[in-house]
This record gives structure tokens, C-alpha cells and sequence, in this order.
């Protein structure tokens, strides 16, 4: 989809449901028709400006960080939305990699200790009655492949996020799709979950939902109850139930909090029409327990640089262990080895680095899949998280991990065994579960599994999370981390029996 599509369908909606709400904060909304005055004035005042440099976005979910993003849109001045989880060092990489100009913010007091040496004006900017503070920089510029508008930064499993460089067409294409395959109208109502740093969320939810003319709600991160690493799930449900949301993403943490909580006695969601789950393997006993909820849980699968979605389980089509069939502008196939390849949605290059892997036809995703024979995607795992046994035995862990995520007394897992003759397994417990329910269920797993992927030791860990940098935003492991966290611990399982 063209950005000039998405712009004139933007107008129409301003033009023929002008009184529809677009956007809807904890304190103020927007219809259609004030959303489209909104841009156009912040695009009027930047039209005006002579360079086209960066502009970093770090806002709480809230309509003007909509607003922002589209005006940027529209005057293709690249965005490089900041994630709070970050730590300083991180954004500061990122703002710097990226040649950032101008940085827009609601919490002035982190970014101004950040930026303190690079600072060059500070103004203030209202934005949907949002009072923000804004830091033009003085910062080096950078080349940036041709047609960038968005810069997303991903911490992945290393310590410097990587920027992921994408074009308008791109992610409204993506959009477009999610459109398609969720069936959503302009009677939907969408709750932002994640933060709109987010890609996924940005562009399956924002970007989806005003293609359509539905309603966005835009609360802040503590009223959906994410604090930081911390989770209220009470929270979270109060906020599905109250907005009355008919669509929400999540990751696979969440799902499982709510899950948790419905199966004891919080109420039922019964506007919710499509929940979908991504970011991570989710376990095929938690898909299940949902749908015993009532709880419309579809399963998906993408990646930064194919701007989010590549596959998803549908309504209409929806196979509960994979990650449903590829959105309608892609398509996919397997490398010999079992790697995912995707044509159709390519990112435009990384900061630093236009190397030619961005202009391939195929672009290799790093992930282990299969298909089935209805054309359904599987997720084994990331190629370079397979292991080698001192057996000779490739073990994919995501593959062993998912497995084990079915016992109901466990919460998270992280399984090492790199060139040893077992493997072990790093536990996240689930409340009461004592050690002994906890080895009752993994010997039933490993009865499931062949010799040579089952667990023969295991010890129980603090949670994952991305404050003590172990737990991407989107829920992946970082085993790096992880292991040496716990290196001490994992070298003692094995000298146990050595």
C-alpha cells in the first residue's frame, strides 16, 4: 500500500465520518475530522523546515504519539520511535546512530540528563493538549538508504539495538494485510497494549485500525498494567473490559497472565473478537486453555525487517502450533537447511551497514520453520540458538523450551547444552508449583521427547525480564544473558555427575 492510499484514506474517513473517533486517550480523543487538523498542522510547521533529519519520538502511549508518526509520514521525515525499557546507553546509541535532529518527549528530566552535552535549543510543543518538551541536537548526520521514514531499534540479544530501516510502503502493506486477515471494520475498537515503540504494535494496530476508520485507545502503560517489568493483570482485564476492545496484541507473557486470571474468576471479554499473540513460541497447552476461556487467541509470526507480520492465524483459518500462512503480499519458503525465506516486504537496509542482505530477493530470516501441507507455518527455532550435543545431535532449544512451557507449573525456561551429553533446563516456576509437581511434569515431557532432547536437570530461577536485560520487549530469551547470569549455577548441574 502507498502512503498516498493510506493519505487519501485518512481524508475519506475525515470526509465522511468525520465525527468517528479515532483516537481516545485516558483524557482526551480525536475524532477523524481533528485528527486530520492535527497533522496538517504539525506537517504545515515542518514542511517549513529545510532539513529532513531524524526525529526521535519517546512518548507514552497517548494520541499525540499517533499524531507524530503520521506527520512524519506524510513529510517522509524519517521517525525512530525510542523504547522506555532502553537503558540510557541504549538510547543514546540509537538517537546518535541514527543522526537524530530533533528528539520530542514527555519525560524531559531522563532525556535532558541523556542528551545534557548535545542539547543545542529546547522548546515546547502541544500535541492533543500533551504538553511535550523538545531537544534539537547537535549530532553528526547520517546516510540513510533512500525512502526511510521509520527506524526502528531492536535490542534483539545484544547489548547495542540494531536499526532496522523501513519505507511507508512497506508497513502499510503489512497493514493492509493485517486488514484482511483479521476482517476488522470501522466498528472496531482497538486497545494498544504494547508501547507504540513497538513495531508490531505501531503498524498491526495503529496503522491497521485508522486503514478501516475504527477507534484506537491509547491509555498509558500502568493503566493496562505494565509497570516496567512488573505486570498487573487485573489491570490489564479492567482495561479490555471497560474500552470494550474488540482487538488487542500481545505477547505471550500477557496471555498467559490473563489467561491465568479468567480461569480464576475474572470475568469473561465478550467484545473481544481477535487477540493476537506474537513476538514469541507460545505453548500449545496455553492456545488451548484460552480457547476453553472463549478467548479468540491467533498466533502470528514476524520480524523487523519484513515491517512485522509475516504469518498469521486467521478466523477463518487457524491451526493451533503454527503460526498461521503468510499474509496476502508475501510469500515464503525453506532454505535447504530449514531457514525461513520471505519475498514480498523487505526492510530498506540497517543503520550502518546498506549491505546488499536488505536488497536480496529472499530474505533470509534467521528462524528455523516448516510448512505443512495446508500451508501452515511452524516455528522451530532461531538457526544460530541450535546447539550440538558432545553426541553430535542438533538441538533447536525454542523446540525443547515450547514443550515444556505445556506444564502448567512453569512459567518460563531457558535450556542449555552446548557440546555436553544433557541438556539442562534454567525453570521460572509458576506460584505453588513446588519442586516435586515441577519434576513430575518435566518426566512426563521427557517421555514425549527423544533421548537426546530431554532435560536431566534443572534448577528454578528468577523471572526473565527485560529490566535485568534477559527478556527482549517481545519476550525472547536473551541467552547470552541468561547464561552468564546463571554460568555458575549451570557449570555445577554438570559437575554433579561428571
Amino acid at each position: 500500500m502507498q502512503y498516498a492510499n493510506f493519505e487519501q484514506t485518512l481524508a475519506e474517513h475525515a470526509l465522511l465520518t468525520p465525527d468517528s473517533v479515532a483516537l481516545q486517550g485516558d483524557t482526551v480523543g480525536l475524532t477523524y475530522a481533528q485528527l486530520q487538523q492535527a497533522i496538517a498542522k504539525l506537517r504545515q510547521n515542518w514542511t517549513l523546515q529545510s532539513h529532513r533529519l531524524p526525529i526521535a519520538v519517546a512518548i507514552s502511549n497517548h494520541p499525540a504519539w499517533v499524531i507524530l508518526d503520521i506527520a512524519a509520514l506524510g513529510c517522509e521525515i524519517p521517525s525512530v520511535p525510542i523504547p522506555f525499557f532502553f537503558t540510557d546507553a541504549q538510547i543514546l546509541h540509537a538517537v546518535i546512530d541514527a543522526g537524530v535532529g530533533t528528539l520530542i518527549t514527555d519525560q524531559p528530566e531522563r532525556f535532558n540528563q541523556i542528551f545534557a552535552d548535545l542539547i543545542i535549543r529546547k522548546s515546547t510543543l502541544i500535541v492533543a493538549g500533551k504538553r511535550l518538551m523538545q531537544f534539537d541536537l547537535q549530532l553528526a548526520t547520517k546516510s540513510l538508504p533512500k525512502g526511510t521514514v521509520k527506524i526502528t531499534y531492536t535490542s534483539g540479544t545484544t547489548g547495542s539495538p540494531k536499526g532496522v530501516c523501513l519505507s511507508a510502503e512497506s508497513m502499510l502493506s503489512v497493514a493492509a494485510s493485517v486488514v484482511k486477515a483479521t476482517q476488522i471494520t470501522s466498528k472496531a475498537k482497538h486497545l494498544c497494549v504494547l508501547p507504540l515503540s513497538t513495531l508490531l504494535e505501531n503498524v498491526a494496530g495503529v496503522y491497521a485500525a485508522l486503514i478501516v476508520g475504527a477507534t484506537i485507545h491509547l491509555l498509558p502503560s500502568d493503566q493496562v498494567g505494565l509497570n516496567g517489568s512488573q505486570l498487573d493483570v487485573h489491570k490489564l482485564h479492567y482495561a479490555l473490559l471497560t474500552t470494550q476492545a474488540n482487538t488487542a496484541i500481545f505477547i505471550p507473557e500477557l496471555l498467559s497472565a490473563l489467561v491465568s486470571a479468567m480461569e480464576s474468576g475474572a470475568a469473561s471479554l465478550p467484545h473481544l473478537r481477535f487477540l493476537a499473540v506474537g513476538g514469541a513460541a507460545v505453548a500449545t497447552n496455553m492456545l488451548e486453555r484460552a480457547r476453553q476461556l472463549a478467548l479468540p487467541v491467533y498466533q502470528g509470526y514476524g520480524l523487523s525487517e519484513c515491517a512485522s507480520v509475516v504469518a498469521l492465524n486467521t478466523m477463518v483459518k487457524n491451526e493451533i502450533g503454527s503460526v498461521g500462512q503468510p499474509l496476502q503480499h508475501l510469500e515464503i519458503k525453506l532454505a535447504e537447511d530449514g531457514e525461513i525465506l520471505v519475498k514480498g516486504a523487505h526492510f530498506l537496509g540497517y543503520t550502518g551497514d546498506m549491505s546488499a542482505k536488505a536488497k536480496q530477493k529472499w530474505l533470509a530470516t534467521g528462524d528455523i520453520g516448516a510448512i505443512d501441507s495446508q500451508g501452515f507455518l511452524h516455528i522451530k527455532g532461531r538457526k544460530k540458538n541450535i546447539f550440538i550435543t558432545s553426541f553430535g545431535r542438533n538441538i533447536s532449544p525454542e523446540w525443547v523450551e515450547c514443550a515444556l512451557l505445556n506444564s502448567p507449573y512453569i512459567a518460563q525456561v531457558c535450556v542449555f547444552g552446548e557440546s555436553k551429553p544433557w541438556n539442562i533446563a534454567l525453570i521460572v516456576s509458576n506460584k505453588n508449583a513446588s519442586d516435586q509437581l515441577i519434576s513430575q511434569s518435566l518426566a512426563e515431557i521427557n517421555q514425549q521427547l527423544p533421548d537426546y532432547a530431554r532435560i536431566s536437570k534443572w534448577i528454578v530461577v528468577s523471572p526473565f525480564t527485560s529490566a535485568n536485560q534477559q527478556l527482549t520487549l517481545n519476550g525472547r530469551l536473551k541467552r547470552p544473558e541468561i547464561y552468564q547470569a546463571y554460568q555458575h549455577e549451570i557449570n555445577h548441574l554438570y559437575k554433579e555427575v561428571a
